[in-house]
């Protein structure tokens, strides 16, 4: 087996895969790199095929019809080889060096038989335009050792655990029953939150590991692009509550993390419905909260009633141009979208 997968969705990423690829392929024999080609349109196949040409023993490519990015992912679960498992969308990439640190500390577990579901690393907003941003954790998570729950400290606003962040177990992963929504956006959110409940053991290490690129004007990162396709942010915003059971999450800590979690992907849900102004918008946000409310009342208290929830909820325009305003302030002081 691998140490490593690196699983690496791509849908007409010929632009731009090889750069991706290339830095996964600076980990050597440990990793193996999924490209799974999502019904693309593009010469994303023959990349993925000559890459396979070259190292047969490192790259496999998968070729299927478009299931969206959730649906690449699901795949590449299933197909790994691997006993970690790494998700780099096409347009991002790793730091070679920090690679290799990641890999050594893994390969230690693996050698030691060392079951540590989740390995926690920092990422970089790579901004068109604007200095990058690294995302570290060292004041919420000790560094280099075997942490428990009850060991982690409290996270800062804009530095929650994503995707980019995360290296887990692929066994926990398929044990966790895991399954992704095809065709959806924004899927990342319960790549990260499902599994957590059933994580034992977190190590972090300290090394900027990925860059996260965000300047294509497609992408679905975009405020107008994520406004088009609120939908899809709604329903994951929707997954998230009914598939974890936060009154069934056993350690108080890490409840206590994913309920901050859920509520800043509820913020976020609310807050684009309010930006795009829509009397249907509008309507999609009372939706979404009595939603919340008839799936747990307790929850509903918790999420309204606190600072976000009574923030979105302010009344009239006044409330609605302050939400405006903070989440443009937010926007620049932390660097997303």
């Amino acid at each position: 087996m691998k140490v490593l997968s690196a699983i690496v969705p791509c849908y007409n990423s010929a632009a731009y895969m090889n750069h991706c690829i290339d830095t996964l392929l600076s980990g050597g024999q440990a990793v193996e790199i999924l490209i799974i080609d999502d019904g693309s349109t593009d010469q994303t196949a023959a990349i993925a095929d000559a890459y396979v040409q070259q190292y047969p023993d490192r790259v496999r490519a998968i070729h299927q019809e478009n299931a969206g990015h959730g649906g690449a992912i699901n795949t590449g679960i299933r197909q790994a080889q691997g006993h970690y498992i790494k998700v780099v969308d096409s347009d991002d990439w790793v730091s070679p060096d920090a690679l290799q640190q990641i890999l050594r500390e893994l390969e230690r577990f693996v050698s030691q038989q060392l079951e540590i579901d989740l390995l926690i690393s920092n990422y970089v907003y790579e901004k068109v335009g604007v200095k990058h941003h690294v995302i570290q954790y060292a004041n919420a998570l000790p560094e280099k050792r075997i942490l428990s729950w009850d060991e982690v400290g409290n996270f800062r606003i804009g530095q929650y655990i994503l995707m980019h962040s995360v290296i887990y177990r692929t066994a926990l992963l398929r044990s966790c029953g895991l399954k992704l929504p095809e065709h959806t956006f924004y899927v990342d959110n319960l790549f990260v939150y499902i599994p957590l409940p059933s994580v034992r053991s977190l190590y972090y290490l300290n090394v900027d590991l990925y860059h996260y690129y965000i300047g294509r004007a497609d992408q679905s990162v975009q405020e107008r692009t994520m406004i088009r396709r609120i939908d899809q942010q709604l329903k994951v915003n929707r997954l998230m509550l009914v598939q974890v059971n936060l009154d069934q999450v056993e350690n108080p800590h890490l409840r206590r993390y994913m309920l901050n979690y859920l509520e800043i992907i509820t913020t976020v849900s609310s807050t684009l419905l309010i930006i795009s102004g829509t009397p249907e918008n509008l309507d999609k946000m009372k939706s979404l909260w009595s939603f919340i409310r008839q799936q747990d009342t307790r929850l509903y208290r918790k999420m309204r009633f606190g600072v976000l929830g009574q923030a979105i909820h302010l009344p009239g325009r006044a409330g609605r141009h302050l939400v405006r305003l903070v989440y443009t302030i937010s926007r620049k002081t932390v660097g997303f979208n």
